[in-house]
């Protein structure tokens, strides 16, 4: 467990430090060893929580509303996120007593209370005393009050002056047993920042990881075109418009920026814990925007959470109405990445119906809210929150769904499934019997991800229409589609815990990490390594070798070239009696004695190479997938062939059907258009839905004993 032990109040602090540090290792190994965490109960298996802003509505209404929320099943509200202005109506005048009435009320209908740090929205005396914390943005403009988000998290103005109000905050309400913990920022992202400080703040990074000016150069390769520094003063931020920018230098750029990114949130994390008592947790509501690279970086929080949209104009759903419902993967996806982190995670954003922000802000398909709920559970969340109670009146989120409506009292559709969730969540409480646990997935596989190969292939694409999600996604969801239980590792994960592991475009790599490989698969592991891997090393410059040569004896076979083809000038693969189209990037290589040929090219002048190789390595094997198909079916056939080779049992799920296990539950929920008939496992009880699940439908079982 990641929980750093504090010093901490109540009556502790009569005893030395050794022995409050002693007992606190009790109280975890206790917690541990009987599979729960300091902060959720196994048996609650999830809580349900919601967004409530008492600075938006009159106070002569708040008991009114914390008597609802309580009626309606919530557990926890969650205050004070976007309440800086007043928290701290002028620089060092605190006014917390409205907060303290708000607290007060919360817990008079038995609610619980998340509080924020209300650092994505710094007030305006900040920015007009102190003008230098504003973001400077690649055109020269800088950010300006009004809107949020628009401070510098490497201006070190900014930074103290954060710390100071998280410190009275933390003062006043850590040893707050109603409270339950704190979310830091508000959806916290990668900042391109221009300011001042931001560049000096690159400086030292650079220095710090260099040590002189000649290795720096040497790394970045400056000397091409003439690129050459001096000294570390004369590097600036690169502008990433412009064309042509040393790709070397953006790379570590967005390196120093997810850390700074990061930096920021474990600053203020280390100041809440030197206050708060330890049942409160710290988290943060990270959006999964996987490639910018800061999710997981933080050291100081005790789980990572993460923020989710389904509906918002973007048509990635099954069949004609998939716009109501959403993208089939996208909440598995984030549950399977967040999970892994810190094994404990939560949702702290959901959408109770309409947004305001998205392209075309369509109704919800009736029933997709609780789908959505649904499938956040299934992957094992502690919580899940949803953004907001009440809908506001005013400012840029009016046209925001909440739990009720502009009365103030009327349910939404979104806040009925709400209730609804709920209410089949005591169910299954009263069923629960046994510690959380994936027993009953007939197979485990891993993803390997490092967003640094995201990067460098952003920067040099070779060929447009090359989508690296895409990419992953097609092993991602041919897996899930088996029924296998994915996990999202990155390379400081124990490979041996997983029976099988893709690594994607893995273009980034070094001498170590392909004797991970070679060891993983020599104890038994199964590798599945696929086109763009090897290509370069970990500053991103190409080896002095031949391409694939770090690779091709791990592989067993010589990487000749890759091509890449415009799409309608798209040709095949062929693998058994099937065809595969493909476009995007198809690597070409010669067996060595001993490979199996899985597939090989059609057409064009290298017809008849291998595109697909499998080899064995000692007690496993190697599989390496040369080609990106254009509709992910050769993804999905290779995978398929790999698992009969192990003999390893899935199913075969069509597009949109999702299957979880947790808790001795099995949850299958139905994001397609059609209906399908869930094949349930022998000796089933079913507690939620039918064998027969319907468009947006949610089907939970459990194993009889």
């Amino acid at each position: 467990m990641k929980r750093q032990i504090y010093a901490f109040k109540i009556e502790f602090q009569a005893l030395n430090f050794k022995l409050r540090f002693l007992l606190l290792l009790l109280f975890f190994f206790v917690l541990e060893s009987n599979g729960q965490n300091p902060f959720f109960k196994a048996s609650e298996l999830s809580q349900t929580w919601v967004y409530y802003y008492p600075e938006h509505w009159p106070e002569n209404q708040w008991e009114r509303d914390f008597k609802n929320m309580a009626g309606l099943g919530f557990e926890a509200v969650h205050m004070g996120e976007f309440a800086w202005a007043q928290l701290e109506p002028e620089e060092g005048r605190y006014h917390f007593e409205w907060l303290d009435r708000a607290i007060d009320l919360a817990d008079k209908y038995q609610l619980k209370v998340i509080l924020c740090t209300s650092t994505a929205t710094p007030p305006v005396w900040m920015s007009r005393k102190y003008p230098e914390i504003l973001i400077k943005h690649e055109n020269g403009n800088h950010s300006d009050h009004g809107a949020r988000q628009h401070a510098s998290f490497s201006s070190p103005k900014y930074r103290e002056l954060a710390l100071r109000t998280i410190e009275e905050l933390a003062k006043r309400y850590g040893s707050d047993t109603r409270v339950i913990g704190w979310q830091l920022d508000n959806e916290p992202s990668v900042q391109y920042d221009y300011n001042q400080a931001a560049a000096a703040e690159f400086r030292i990074f650079l220095q710090n990881k260099y040590q002189t000016i000649d290795k720096l150069n040497q790394a970045w390769g400056t000397a091409f075109w003439s690129q050459l520094y001096t000294s570390f003063d004369q590097i600036n931020i690169p502008l990433m418009k412009q064309q042509f920018m040393n790709h070397h230098q953006i790379l570590d750029y967005m390196r120093f920026a997810a850390q700074q990114t990061a930096s920021f949130l474990d600053m203020q994390s280390r100041c809440l814990k030197k206050h708060i008592i330890v049942q409160q947790f710290v988290t943060t509501n990270y959006i999964p925007n996987y490639e910018e690279g800061h999710i997981g970086l933080c050291k100081e929080l005790d789980f990572h959470s993460y923020t989710r949209y389904m509906v918002f104009g973007e048509n990635k759903g099954l069949g004609r109405k998939g716009f109501r419902v959403g993208e089939p993967l996208r909440i598995a996806l984030a549950n399977d990445f967040f999970r892994p982190i810190d094994n404990l995670y939560g949702v702290m954003e959901l959408q109770p119906g309409q947004v305001n922000w998205g392209s075309v802000n369509s109704q919800p398909l009736p029933g997709a809210v609780r789908l959505w709920l649904w499938s956040v559970f299934s992957g094992g969340s502690r919580f899940v929150c949803t953004y907001r109670y009440r809908q506001p009146l005013y400012g840029t989120e009016q046209y925001h769904y909440g739990i009720v409506g502009t009365d103030g009292l009327s349910l939404s559709s979104g806040g009925k499934e709400f209730c609804t969730y709920m209410e089949e969540l005591e169910l299954l409480r009263k069923q629960y019997d046994r510690p959380r646990g994936e027993l009953d997935y007939l197979s485990k596989a891993a993803i390997l991800y490092n967003h640094e190969n995201a990067w460098s292939i952003r920067n040099q694409k070779q060929n447009q229409h090359w989508n690296t999600e895409k990419h992953i996604l097609s092993y991602y969801s041919a897996l899930k589609s088996f029924g296998s239980k994915v996990d999202v590792i990155t390379e400081s994960a124990d490979f041996e815990h997983y029976p099988l592991i893709i690594a994607p475009a893995y273009q980034l790599i070094d001498d170590e990490l392909v004797e991970r490989w070679k060891r993983y698969a020599e104890a038994g592991g199964h590798l599945v390594l696929t086109c763009r891997t090897g290509h370069k090393n970990r500053n991103g410059s190409l080896f002095e070798a031949k391409f694939g040569e770090k690779i091709n004896k791990l592989i067993g076979a010589e990487m000749l070239f890759f091509d890449l083809l415009p799409p309608e000038a798209a040709d095949s693969v062929c693998m058994g009696t099937k065809s595969y189209a493909w476009y995007t990037w198809g690597e070409v290589f010669e067996p060595a004695p001993g490979t199996e040929v899985w597939a090989q090219y059609r057409g064009d002048f290298y017809s008849g190479k291998a595109a697909v190789v499998h080899k064995k390595q000692g007690k496993g094997s190697i599989t390496y997938v040369g080609v990106d198909s254009r509709d992910a079916e050769l993804e999905k056939a290779v995978l398929s062939k790999l698992y009969e080779r192990l003999s390893l049992n899935r199913l075969d799920l069509p597009p949109g059907v999702v299957v979880e296990y947790r808790d001795n539950f099995g949850i299958a929920t139905n994001y397609s258009d059609k209906n399908y008939e869930f094949p349930l496992p022998a000796r089933s009880e079913i507690l939620i839905g039918e064998k027969e699940l319907k468009t947006a439908g949610v089907l939970i079982w459990k194993q009889k004993k």
